[in-house]
């Protein structure tokens, strides 16, 4: 319960990535990323939700990103997977890294660290984004 609020409510993603405003319960929100400096709010419509097991978001515009958690337990632990959908395999060098750059956020702020600390620019992009264009060459 504690990662799933982590990555759901606004007060704890404020920490990390951005935080949104409205109903879930409407079918959409309003997500603010606040970690890019000036980017306005784009619309999620929310495709799924089992709290607090799983989520599935699309983004209304911006290429109609699809995103989705699920959390499962096994041993007093708890694993917490991440999902992208990529409609143009040729942005992965970008995205990639935008998510490594992220989790990373959400593990500081949850961990007490500093998320502003970390530089995209300095350790995810360009620096990552070789290896992710790899992975698009092996599959």
């Amino acid at each position: 319960e504690d990662i799933w609020a982590a990555v759901t409510r606004p007060d704890r993603m404020a920490g990390w990535i951005g935080t949104w405003t409205g109903d879930p319960a409407s079918g959409s929100v309003s997500f603010l990323v606040s970690a890019e400096g000036d980017v306005p709010a784009q619309e999620f419509d929310v495709l799924a939700c089992d709290p607090p097991r799983s989520l599935r978001v699309r983004a209304d515009g911006g290429g109609g990103w699809e995103l989705t958690f699920a959390l499962t337990q096994n041993d007093g632990a708890t694993t917490f997977e991440f999902g992208h959908v990529i409609d143009d395999p040729a942005s992965l060098g970008m995205i990639g890294p935008g998510w490594d750059y992220y989790l990373d956020r959400l593990v500081a702020a949850e961990s007490g660290a500093d998320a502003c600390a970390i530089d995209f620019d300095r350790d995810y992009y360009p620096a990552l984004s070789e290896y992710y264009e790899a992975l698009l060459r092996r599959s």
